[in-house]
């Protein structure tokens, strides 16, 4: 895992100070009892609860609106045809757990590579950082998917990130350099290109237009460029 440049200087600070021994004690008391909660929810998780554990606490989600189910799932059939057609690797979506050093998450769309996937099995419920995450923003979730997971997914090497917006219709593609996400385009319209699958290249509005999804779908399986 990476380390950025504010998680470096934060270290240098300890490193500076007499306290650190000290702090380093209670961290490791507080983490300890963080991995013992951490232990309980995998243990107690189930297939009907859709949950994440972030920062030592369980996290409920509500059911989604109508309008966050319908941009997730445009562009869930997109990005699964378009995966599925050149054997690329697999798509996940929704309660597919994702195990980090610290927090569980449940994004709403994933995709791991080939070399990733072809080691899952058919039982298996958690899983590594994928190459790429997509999130649909709501009120509940968007400081999360904006804070914690942001720096999170980073610092474990997730190359791309996107964030829908399904009211304001507007799509956030984040890629990784040196370890932090830089933003690639923020966009209503236009074209957005996949940085993990270079040749996914969709109408921004394939997300938020049923017509323009149609014949995008249309498009890629047909393997039009």
């Amino acid at each position: 895992m990476r380390v950025s440049p504010p998680e470096q200087a934060l270290l240098d600070q300890l490193l500076h100070s007499p306290r650190l021994p000290v702090v380093a004690q209670q961290l490791e008391a507080m983490l300890a009892e963080e991995r013992a909660k951490r232990q309980q929810f995998i243990d107690a998780i189930s297939e009907a609860e859709k949950a994440e554990f972030i920062n030592g606490e369980k996290i409920v989600h509500s059911p989604v609106r109508l309008r966050h189910n319908i941009t997730a799932k445009r562009l869930l059939i997109l990005l699964d045809t378009y995966v599925g057609k050149h054997d690329l690797g697999y798509v996940g979506y929704e309660k597919m757990m994702i195990s980090l050093t610290r927090n569980d998450y449940e994004p709403d769309i994933c995709f791991f590579k080939a070399a990733t996937a072809s080691g899952f099995e058919p039982d298996q419920m958690r899983f590594p950082a994928p190459d790429l995450i997509i999130e649909v923003l709501s009120p509940l979730t968007e400081a999360n998917d904006r804070g914690v997971k942001f720096d999170d997914y980073a610092a474990h090497g997730v190359d791309e990130y996107w964030l829908l917006d399904p009211v304001a219709e507007i799509i956030e593609q984040y890629w990784l350099v040196d370890g932090q996400y830089e933003l690639a385009i923020k966009a209503r319209s236009g074209e957005i290109r996949s940085i993990v699958l270079s040749a996914f290249v969709i109408p921004v509005r394939a997300l938020f237009d049923d017509a323009i999804n149609r014949e995008t779908l249309r498009r890629l399986v047909q393997g039009e460029g």
